[in-house]
């Protein structure tokens, strides 16, 4: 897989899980969502992503 995939999936599984837990466990666990969505908002402007360095740095090619 390429990093622009797992990127994907990442973000994703991160929002499912947020909201699974925040209907789980405590309310406050959807500001992680709201952060998962902000990111993905600022890099899609500013072309920066914390995961996607990581991943970088794990060795993941790109697409």
């Amino acid at each position: 897989m390429t990093i622009n995939r797992y990127l994907r999936l990442i973000a994703g599984f991160f929002i499912i899980l947020s909201v699974a837990l925040s209907q789980l466990h405590s309310p406050y666990w959807i500001y992680f969502t709201l952060f998962v969505g902000l990111n993905l908002f600022q890099s899609s402007f500013s072309n920066w992503c914390p995961m996607i360095t990581l991943l970088r740095r794990l060795g993941v090619k790109e697409g």
